[in-house]
């Protein structure tokens, strides 16, 4: 069983939950950027939570399946369409042999993920199906998806659920303003009180250099302290000698534009972390489209800790149908 793709999209790749364990050697987690809807299209197919799907950015493939097959579509707000008749998002579909799969304009949102029963079938690399472009690894040869791409399916595991459509309330919003919940980073004592209160009291938005490495925002600018630089580091004012980088940090660098690591960010580096996305908030970043007006809220660790229980409960609940 295979998808024989005609048209690739803008930027298909194959992703999972992730590559976990080899962050310190430079190797990003990478994975789906907005996991729960991943999850929520390989549960409406009866995978597990693990198996590889295709993350679609803006602009989806089209492709025809060789074989029977069930397959389910998540995330962003897209026409789905089989055989040129639209099918409702968020549901699972029943494919016959030959049938064509192609998908219409993104109406809110940035990347919605198609499932395959079974899941998408490329070789793990490092304990997972990821694809890093720019580390040449996993997926399909490490790149994203080409038109004439064989895409391999396996075989179902499972069995398949009672629901064939995800509730209304299990959905995300898509579209409007964000609110970023963060916590301050380690080297937020190097921005002035001015820098920190535009940081979280004013309004960014998203420019359209937002990718997998990380989502640039523009607005007011922060403000660093006068200090002299240390050996080692560069004369930019949120330039440090080195140091590692979390999923989520945000640079700020030349005190303009807020940049906020995401999936294949690099590891570490020079810049200076002045604070980090929550968890929880992960895949609402990975939500957002060119434009989005965005306001960062500072909170304590122990909001932070309980966002990320109340996301587990949400994953919990897709689960349990």
């Amino acid at each position: 069983m295979a998808l024989r793709t005609e048209q690739p999209g803008l930027l298909t790749t194959v992703q999972d939950q992730g590559r976990i364990g080899y962050y310190n050697v430079g190797i990003p987690q990478g994975g789906a950027m907005d996991q729960e809807s991943a999850q929520a299209a390989n549960k409406l197919v009866g995978n597990t939570a693990a198996e590889a799907v295709l993350e679609c950015t803006y602009m989806g493939p089209a492709f025809t399946v060789d074989a029977p097959t069930t397959i389910a579509v998540a995330g962003a707000q897209v026409p789905v369409l089989v055989n040129g008749q639209e099918q409702p998002p968020w549901t699972r579909l029943e494919l016959a042999e030959g049938d064509a799969v192609t998908f219409g304009v993104v109406r809110g949102g940035a990347r919605f993920y198609l499932a395959v029963r079974g899941g998408v079938d490329v070789p793990e690399v490092l304990g997972s199906r990821s694809t890093y472009a720019i580390g040449r690894l996993g997926g399909m040869g490490g790149r994203k998806l080409e038109a004439g791409d064989v895409v391999p399916v396996g075989r179902p595991t499972g069995e398949l659920p009672a629901v064939t459509e995800l509730p209304e309330s299990l959905r995300p919003a898509l579209g409007g303003a964000q609110e970023l919940r963060i916590v301050w980073g380690l080297y937020d004592h190097l921005l002035t009180e001015e820098g920190r209160r535009r940081l979280v009291e004013e309004e960014w938005r998203l420019t359209p250099v937002a990718d997998r490495m990380g989502l640039r925002y523009e607005g007011p600018g922060v403000e660093w302290i006068q200090r002299e630089q240390p050996f080692g580091a560069g004369s930019d004012p949120s330039n440090i000698v080195d140091a590692g980088y979390a999923v989520g940090s945000i640079q700020v660098p030349g005190g303009t534009q807020p940049i906020v690591l995401h999936r294949d960010a690099v590891s570490g580096g020079g810049y200076a972390m002045v604070g980090t996305v929550i968890s929880a908030d992960m895949d609402l970043l990975a939500r957002a489209t060119p434009g989005t007006v965005t306001r960062f809220r500072a909170v304590p660790m122990e909001e932070a800790l309980r966002a990320r229980r109340e996301r587990a409960a949400r994953l919990q609940k897709i689960w349990a149908l």
